[in-house]
């Protein structure tokens, strides 16, 4: 694992390649475990020098393993180890042999330069005489840089072991040493549970048995008088000066600079950094110190932290360990206390929200410490990423009795704050946060003010806008009362939010007033949360050319102030942004990605779930879409923010349609609208309300989806909201559509394709590429199906098998065996039969599948004014599966195609016959593959390409044999 160093080689081959060159000495020099000896093997093995002889010599080893004195007679490679341990005896020996090295030979001596008897001299203490043709040169071996450390760690430990938080951790620890490096990484593949990747289990390892070894032997080599210093720094722990040293060991100024001396010509310490002294190895330290007598080392403790303390800026988490391992508990608790206060005021929340939590951990902390710190805990955490042992630390210490209120009420306060904000427990952080007003109201009037903003907070199910409405008069009259400046922007900003949602005219003005330019750092965290709540509010609304400027703005001061949980609700702000522009490169990697880094708080990453969960939707890989969507089991759905909560119901709903499960869809689709209803955000119901209509008016609903369709324009009034304006219209549309289809009216056709095409415009506007490719979709499936109507002469030419038990009723109907006589006759003659594919029964969705209305009865032409309106619908058609293409989605693209071969004539001019399609896959072979490899099942490949499941069992059937598939999933790498 030792990487052999190829300017040893390089210098060494070259000796070797000229005849006419002179011999050659090369010394290695290295500190011990830098991989001397490894080096010297792959010398050994130098592949262009096949015929010179390798000569070992270990000095110092007692085995006879030397040369003669006497020249070889033969060109040779002389490989010398540990000169370091070679007596004077062996030297004068070693020196003549090296005096005369003849042409065409070498020597490779290596060393320990911190054990040589006299530095810089590996050969003893005169000066070699070295022939004049002898080229001299020296290689110094280095440590391991941190990648290096991290391709041993992949090496030896997998994936887990090449995490940059082990990685980092290893290269401190060892030094970048590479035997400790080794050796730790054996330590760490062999212990139970398996190794994660954390820097603390890298910690908690251990000890190497032979670094152990070798620095005890190092420090107990020492005379007693001296080993205190060795002591002081293993207690340190890290770099410090000689007057740090010394006075943490209470050797006094004289003894304690001739203990340094000693311990730097043993080798027991080093000099890592001018003028600082320390262990070679920085994990060393602790295998000294576990046998530093209790006593001595509690002394030990108790004057370090007093060295620390005078250092600056004073690292008070390390005074403290210092203190606790003392045995001075108080000053421990106040360290602790001082180091946190000190991270947050430089933005380090996450570090002090550890100290903190381990700290309130302990057993034993009285009650005055706990009332202190548990509130610097709550803090951080509501400013900061929490983890879950915060919630767990707080909700333990707010049921101490003897804590004052005006304590318990604060940490009530922010218990509710990370309840509702970070895990998504709405319900409960309401409870907690109505409890902490009530509590705070009396005796800390600020704080309650606080409470009371945090619940004007729209975006939690469950309470009315009304109600919020209600909080706000209270948190802006309890903040006025206040006069707190901050406390006021806090409530300013929770109202920014409320005032967006509902598309209150006067939103924009609330956003102008947020103080972006305050020099006070708490106003301008919460300034910046009023951005990104307003960017946030902008993108359910509509205003996508507004979120950016919000959004970077809002970034900027969270970052400037040191709110870190601000700065990544805004990514998951842009992650939607991203999806409903249409900016879907990269999107579903950088939503994993965001996931990733929100694994301790998945709640955080709710929106990147939903995102990655509607991509695969697009993608027609409908099982990852149900798991994304359902945000993997990291929490309930039922506490998803209620915008995002309906924007994946109607996702939800939408497959539940494609798979012909309609009864479910519109259950789905009732309890979705209930929670939206009983808020009463209206704008939030954009993204469910065309799939929940939809799904009511295919269950026979058609009242309760008119109901919808009128409390959604109602709830709307005059309210600016440009995708919910789009989406009302699009819902409109899809009722004016099924209600054109149960009475056969070709002219209720025509006039929903209007209404799509005017959705489909509005969402031009924003702009939303995808909802505008779907809308136009359905625009042009309604001019067919209108066609479809003229030419059957009346609804009985409509198959609506996209209704409730669709499939079920177009196969009794012998709809299926329609599809199957088309299909066979598209494998045929290479072309689709004339509404062939539209007679199986079913659609794919809402956007393609409000029934299969645009399938065609048969193949006649339709009258000559009729003409131009299907041509267009054709080119919209094509369009749409250009569009769908061009963004990604596969299954929407696949759906318009098989649409379009509905009602495309049959290609003139082509031979009769089949087609040759013995080694390759036919188009519809090719489309059925594909969805069958993302998880479709047929049934539903069948709803989505207007095909009879049997006929897809045979081109999946075919499609494996042709590419040799060894099952479904096996095709995605076939194709």
């Amino acid at each position: 694992m030792i990487a052999t160093c190829g300017s040893a080689r390089r210098s060494l081959a070259r000796a070797f390649a000229d005849p006419d060159a002179g011999p050659m000495l090369l010394y290695v020099e290295g500190a011990a475990g830098l991989g001397k000896t490894h080096l010297l093997s792959e010398l050994a093995g130098l592949p262009e020098a096949p015929d010179v002889a390798r000569l070992w010599w270990r000095c110092g080893a007692g085995d006879g393993q030397q040369v003669a004195d006497e020249p070889w007679g033969k060109p040779a490679l002389l490989l010398v180890d540990d000169v370091h341990r070679a007596d004077e005896d062996e030297l004068r020996r070693l020196r003549r042999v090296l005096e005369g090295l003849e042409p065409g030979s070498a020597a490779a001596v290596a060393y320990r330069p911190e054990e040589l008897p006299v530095p810089g001299l590996p050969l003893g203490g005169s000066a070699m005489a070295y022939p004049f043709r002898l080229t001299v040169l020296t290689h110094r071996l280095a440590p391991w840089d941190e990648e290096r450390v991290r391709r041993a760690a992949a090496d030896v430990l997998g994936e887990s072991g090449g995490t940059a938080e082990a990685v980092g951790t290893l290269h401190e620890r060892t030094g970048g040493v590479p035997r400790a490096v080794v050796d730790l990484l054996a330590l760490l593949r062999e212990q139970r549970p398996a190794f994660t990747g954390t820097a603390a289990e890298v910690a908690a390892a251990g000890v190497p048995t032979r670094l152990a070894e070798l620095v005890l032997s190092r420090t107990y080599a020492l005379s007693p008088a001296h080993r205190p210093l060795v002591w002081a720094a293993a207690v340190l722990d890290g770099p410090a000066a000689r007057d740090e040293l010394i006075a943490v060991s209470g050797l006094g100024a004289v003894p304690g600079s001739d203990a340094l001396l000693r311990a730097l010509e043993s080798a027991a310490l080093a000099e890592p950094g001018e003028g600082r002294y320390g262990f070679a190895v920085p994990l060393a330290a602790a295998a000294v110190r576990d046998t530093v007598p209790g006593p001595v080392r509690q002394d030990l403790h108790r004057r370090a932290a007093g060295v620390l303390s005078r250092r600056q800026p004073v690292a008070w988490t390390a005074v403290g360990e210092h203190h606790r391992a003392a045995g001075d508990d108080r000053r421990w608790l106040r360290a602790v206390e001082k180091a946190a206060e000190s991270a947050a005021a430089s933005g380090r929340h996450q570090e002090a929200i550890v100290l903190l939590e381990r700290t309130l951990a302990a057993p034993g902390i009285p009650p005055q410490a706990r009332a202190r710190l548990a509130p610097l805990l709550a803090r951080n955490a509501v400013t900061g990423l929490r983890s879950d042992q915060t919630v767990e630390v707080l909700a333990q210490i707010v049921q101490d009795g003897d804590l004052p209120p005006a304590v318990r009420g604060e940490l009530r306060l922010d218990l509710g704050l990370m309840l509702s904000n970070q895990m998504g427990r709405f319900a409960d952080g309401w409870r907690v946060l109505e409890i902490a007003a009530a509590e705070l109201r009396e005796v800390r009037s600020v704080l309650a003010a606080r409470a009371m903003a945090a619940l004007v907070t729209p975006y939690w199910p469950g309470a009315s806008l009304d109600v919020h409405r209600g909080w706000l008069i209270k948190a802006v009259a309890a903040a006025d009362d206040s006069g707190d400046e901050a406390m006021r922007t806090a409530v300013l900003a929770n109202q920014v939010g409320l005032a967006m949602s509902w598309a209150d005219p006067e939103a924009w003005d609330l956003v102008e007033r947020l103080p972006v330019q305050s020099t006070d750092p708490a106003c301008v965290r919460q300034a910046a949360r009023g951005l990104c709540n307003a960017a946030d509010s902008a993108v359910w609304l509509g205003f996508y050319r507004r979120v950016d400027g919000l959004l970077a703005e809002g970034r900027e001061l969270a970052t400037r102030s040191g709110a870190p949980y601000t700065e990544h609700s805004a990514s998951g702000t842009r992650l939607l942004q991203e999806w409903w522009t249409g900016q879907w490169l990269g999107l579903a990697r950088r939503c994993e990605e965001f996931i990733a880094d929100t694994a301790d708080m998945p709640f955080l990453a709710s929106d990147a779930y939903v995102v990655r969960g509607l991509l695969a939707v697009a993608q027609g890989d409908w099982g990852e879409a149900r798991s994304w969507l359902s945000q993997r089991g990291t929490f309930g759905t039922e506490n998803l923010p209620v915008p995002l909560g309906a924007t994946a119901a109607g996702a939800v709903i939408r497959l539940t349609l494609a798979r012909q499960e309609v009864a479910d869809a519109a259950e789905q689709a009732r309890a979705a609208w209930t929670v939206v209803a009983e808020k009463g955000v209206w704008p939030w119901a954009a993204e469910l309300a065309p799939w929940a209509v939809e799904a009511l008016a295919r269950a026979g609903d058609t009242t309760g989806a008119q109901a919808m369709v009128r409390d959604f324009a109602q709830g709307l009034g005059a309210a600016d909201a440009p995708a919910a304006r789009a989406a009302l219209v699009w819902s409109r549309a899809v009722l004016a559509e099924n209600e054109a289809l149960a009475q056969g009216k070709p002219s209720g056709l025509l006039a929903a394709a209007e209404a799509y095409r005017k959705a489909a415009a509005a969402y031009a506007e924003l702009p939303r590429p995808y909802s505008q490719a779907l809308t136009t979709e359905c625009a042009g499936r309604c001019v067919l199906a209108a066609d479809a109507v003229g030419e059957a002469g009346g609804a009985d030419g409509v198959d609506r098998s996209g209704g409730a038990d669709g499939a079920d009723r177009a196969d009794e109907a012998g709809g299926a065996d329609r599809a199957d006589r088309a299909d066979r006759a598209d494998r045929a003659d290479g072309t689709q039969a004339a509404g062939g594919a539209g007679e199986s029964g079913g659609a794919a969705d809402g956007a393609g599948a409000h029934g299969s209305g645009a399938s065609a009865a048969g193949g006649s032409a339709a009258p000559a004014g009729d003409r131009a309106s299907t041509a267009s619908a054709i080119a919209e058609l094509e369009s749409c599966a250009q569009h769908f293409t061009d963004l990604g989605a596969v299954w929407d693209a696949t759906r318009a195609r098989a649409l379009l071969r509905t009602r495309q004539p049959a290609k003139k001019g082509r031979p009769p016959g089949r087609p040759s399609h013995s080694d390759q896959l036919s188009p519809r072979e090719a489309e059925v593959a594909q969805l069958a490899s993302s998880g479709l099942t047929n049934r539903e490949i069948a709803a989505t390409l207007h095909l009879s499941p049997r006929t897809v069992e045979q081109h999946i059937a075919g499609a494996m044999r042709k590419t040799g598939a060894l099952s479904r999933r096996d095709l995605v790498h076939r194709l």
